[in-house]
Parts: structure tokens; C-alpha cells; sequence
């Protein structure tokens, strides 16, 4: 790999060589678990290459191409399954100076893959009253580029699904890996082809986002007895349509209890709670429906006197459920499953009793397919590999399909199912197989097989060809 050439050739652009924060930026969250923690933490780029606009990550990708040397792009390294993460050493392409935001219009965003999340929300506020529909618990760091290439969805997701529910991204532009790089502008179907693949298929330098009305969201956390008295107000909850939330997490104790510590005086002894998001001018007839359901309100932004310190609800939600937990006790890690509609609750309190003292049940009610269900992200005590693939097999086959964030490749997580079509775009645009090479196991393994019966979260697109 002839790096002295390639730093010859990139002369003027923003590179980075020293060892140390050359392995510091080819690191993602892949230590949420212990398994990638095992199997990634030697890796290393060469180089970090930071590029201020498209015309140098053309440049860029024109030299690696010509030198046969990997790129692995990288947002803010949030991202938790090593997607950021270069196998093979070479360029991390490090898209965080590309952070402009371009234009707002009523219902769009167009900004730089760099942007950060809470940045493009602050200016679309200002601009507008407007807000992204959907963001990820590390909303303050990520930026809109790394959630989309290595995203699934987040906050926002009660009401919008997820980012593979077609108008959750309105148009990318990508930049292809070959001699001469292509700028190509992708919408509709053809977006599928680079969501969650990443950066596999094409380096994105360009995002177009929908926006929808901004509030000042209202965090309240409600208690329950019961772990099952928390779902089944959330599932209730979600299906309240008059009601406006953005975010209803159920956890059951002692999580909060135990991680959760600058909330902790907020919480009885053995009580598990739902963490909500509510829209101020629905805040009164929430708090209606909480009493009808038995809920006790144990904390509610709009009347705390004290809140110094506490973080969003936000920030005890999603992936960052785990990451508190992690700060507290490091032998945690979690697991990502899906409880099918219409069968949402009998599948949680099955599995929430399967496992007592060692899986603990989170859910995020989500819109899924057009119905109300829910994902879980329960927490792990982690004892064994072998023990973990024991937890995941009782999970699928008790009807809960598992997006195993222990697996760096596309297909082994279950989060992205590869094809023909996208095997042909990514022939098209990296014929070399340079980028983010070894994410990709139909791209590795000729033999390999994608005709598969498993659930995948973003499915393939071959019925569209």
C-alpha cells in the first residue's frame, strides 16, 4: 500500500498521519460489545484524509482508485457495529469539515454529510420553526451523513418509521469510486441502494432531509409497579393519535435505578418506567391519559424547580440506554429485536420473563410497516459468546427477529439485505471493491447466498428490478 504516494498526490488537503489519532479516528462505539471489542480492537487506518467539499472527494477517491487503496468514510464515529471501521487499513475518509448547511425550505433540509444533527436543527428552528423528523440519541455529536449511512432510525420514529421508509430521505448525492469518479444525485427507490449500506456503495456528500413542525418537547418520565404496566401504557400510549409525542421508551427496573444516576432520586425502589416526549399543547390531555391509565408522573420538565444537570430524555433512550449502563457496569451489552405487530405485548412479557436477572427489557415504540409496535434494546449481563448466541436464538425462535449488533458485516446484523440490484450499483460504482471493504459479505463471497428468509430491517431490492 504505497501511502508516501498517495501523500504526494493529495498535497494541500487536510491529512493526518500521526499513529495515535490515526487509531483514534478508526474507531466507532464497536466496544458496546464485547464480541467486536474482541475482533476489532486492532484496527487501524494509514491515514486520515479530510476533505472541506466534493471537488476533493473526488480527488481523493481518483488517487486511491488509481493506487488501490482502501476508503472507509466516517461521520462523528457514533455509530456502535465498527461500520466505521477500516478492515483493511488505508483512508479514513473523515467527512466532519463538510458541514455546511446549504439551503432550508419549507418541509427540506440540504446540508453537508458533516453536519451535526442538533447544528441543522438549531438553524432550521431559527430559520423557519422547523426540525428533522428523526434523529438518534446521540443527536448532539452524530451527524446527518454517518445516521444515514449507518443508521436505522431513533427519536421521531413513533410517529415517521425509520430511515428505510421511503420519504424519511428525500435525495443523496454520492460520489463513486473509479478512475474518474461520478457525482450522482439519488432519489426515490434508488436512495435504498446507499441508506445503511456504510458507505460500500459510494461516498455521500450531499443529503436532502424532510422537516416537520419544531416543538419544545416536554420530557416527563412515568412509573409503573410492573415492567409490563410500562409497555402496555406505552403501546396504549403510542396509539393515542390526538396525542403528540416524539419519544416512548419504556425500561424496566432496576436499569433506571441503577444507571440512570442523575435521575435516580426521580424513582421509587423496584419501579420501571416509560421516558416520554410530549408536545406542549398536548402536555395537559397527556397528563389526562396517564391518570385514566394508572400511571404515576414522577418527573415532569415543565413544573421541575431542579433540573441542573439532568440530560434529556433523549439521552436515556435509544443506544444511549446501553451506553449508561456501560459507564456503570462494563460487563453490559445489549441486543436489537423486533416485536411483530399484532403481537407486540404477549412477545414482550414472554421474553421479558425468559431471562430474569439477565437480559432487562427496554422497548421504543415505533411506527413500523404503518403499525404501532415496538423494537427492544434490552440490556444484557454479558457472560459468555456462546451465551449471547444462546439469548439470540431463543429471541428468533420465539418469534423475535434479531438485528444483532455484535456482526460488522451488512448481512450477519440483519440490518441490510444485499442483492442483485445492489451488488450491480456497487460493480458500478467501486468496481475495485474499495471501499469499506469487508463490510459487505455478497461483495467478499461470490457464493455467497442473499436469497434469504430472514428478516432483514432494510430490505433488497431486487422485486423492484
Amino acid at each position: 500500500m504505497d501511502i508516501a504516494t498517495l501523500k504526494r498526490e493529495l498535497d494541500g488537503l487536510k491529512i493526518e498521519d500521526n499513529e495515535k489519532i490515526v487509531q483514534q479516528k478508526s474507531r466507532d462505539f464497536y466496544w458496546y460489545s464485547p464480541v467486536l471489542k474482541r475482533q476489532l480492537d486492532h484496527i487501524s487506518g494509514d491515514l486520515i484524509v479530510s476533505p472541506k467539499n466534493e471537488v476533493e472527494v473526488v480527488r481523493v477517491l481518483a488517487a486511491c482508485h488509481r493506487l488501490g487503496i482502501p476508503v472507509t468514510p466516517r461521520g462523528t464515529g457514533t455509530g456502535n457495529y465498527g461500520q466505521a471501521m477500516p478492515l483493511s487499513g488505508g483512508v479514513v475518509l473523515s467527512l466532519a469539515e463538510m458541514n455546511e448547511i446549504v439551503s432550508i425550505a419549507s418541509g427540506r433540509v440540504v446540508a453537508g454529510p458533516g453536519a451535526i444533527i442538533a447544528d441543522i436543527d438549531r438553524a432550521t428552528r431559527t430559520h423557519s420553526g422547523q426540525e428533522l423528523r428523526l434523529h438518534p440519541s446521540t443527536y448532539n455529536t452524530a451527524s446527518i451523513g454517518g445516521f444515514i449511512a449507518g443508521g436505522s432510525g431513533g427519536v421521531g420514529s413513533i410517529n415517521f418509521g425509520g430511515l428505510r421508509d421511503f420519504g424519511n430521505v428525500l435525495r443523496l448525492r454520492v460520489v463513486t469510486m473509479e478512475a474518474g469518479p461520478r457525482i450522482l444525485d439519488l432519489t426515490g427507490e434508488d436512495l435504498h441502494k446507499v441508506t445503511h449500506a456504510y458507505g460500500t456503495n459510494g461516498i455521500i456528500t450531499e443529503v436532502e432531509m424532510p422537516l416537520t413542525a419544531a416543538y419544545d418537547w416536554i420530557d416527563v418520565i412515568v412509573g409503573f409497579d410492573t415492567f409490563m404496566g410500562a409497555a402496555r401504557y406505552g403501546n396504549a400510549l403510542a396509539c393515542q393519535d390526538g396525542l403528540l409525542t416524539k419519544l416512548i421508551t419504556p425500561i424496566a427496573a432496576p436499569v433506571p435505578q441503577d444507571y440512570f444516576k442523575r435521575h435516580q432520586r426521580f424513582f421509587r425502589p423496584g419501579q420501571s418506567i416509560c421516558l416520554v416526549m410530549v408536545a406542549p399543547h398536548a402536555l395537559d390531555a397527556f397528563l389526562a391519559f396517564t391518570r385514566r391509565e394508572g400511571g404515576e408522573v414522577v418527573f415532569n420538565a415543565a413544573t421541575e424547580e431542579d433540573k441542573k444537570g439532568l440530560p434529556p430524555a433523549f439521552e436515556l433512550a435509544w443506544n444511549h440506554t446501553t451506553l449508561r449502563a456501560l459507564r456503570v457496569d462494563p460487563s453490559i451489552t445489549y441486543l436489537q429485536s423486533l416485536y411483530p405487530f399484532p403481537n407486540q405485548l404477549a412477545l414482550v412479557e414472554r421474553m421479558d420473563a425468559m431471562f430474569p436477572g439477565e437480559v432487562f427489557s427496554h422497548l421504543e415504540f415505533v411506527r413500523f410497516d404503518g403499525n404501532i409496535t415496538c423494537f427492544g434494546l434490552p440490556l444484557v449481563k454479558f457472560t459468555t459468546e456462546e451465551r449471547l448466541d444462546e439469548i439470540i436464538r431463543l429471541h428468533e425462535e420465539n418469534g423475535c427477529p434479531i438485528f444483532n449488533p455484535h456482526r460488522y458485516t451488512l448481512e450477519e446484523g440483519g440490518m441490510k439485505q444485499t442483492d442483485e440490484i445492489q451488488l450491480a450499483f456497487k460493480r458500478e460504482a467501486d468496481p475495485q471493491g474499495l471501499l469499506n471493504p469487508g463490510k459487505m459479505i455478497a461483495w467478499e463471497d461470490s457464493s455467497y447466498d442473499y436469497h434469504s428468509s430472514k428478516t432483514f430491517l432494510f430490505k433488497g431490492l431486487q422485486r423492484a428490478g
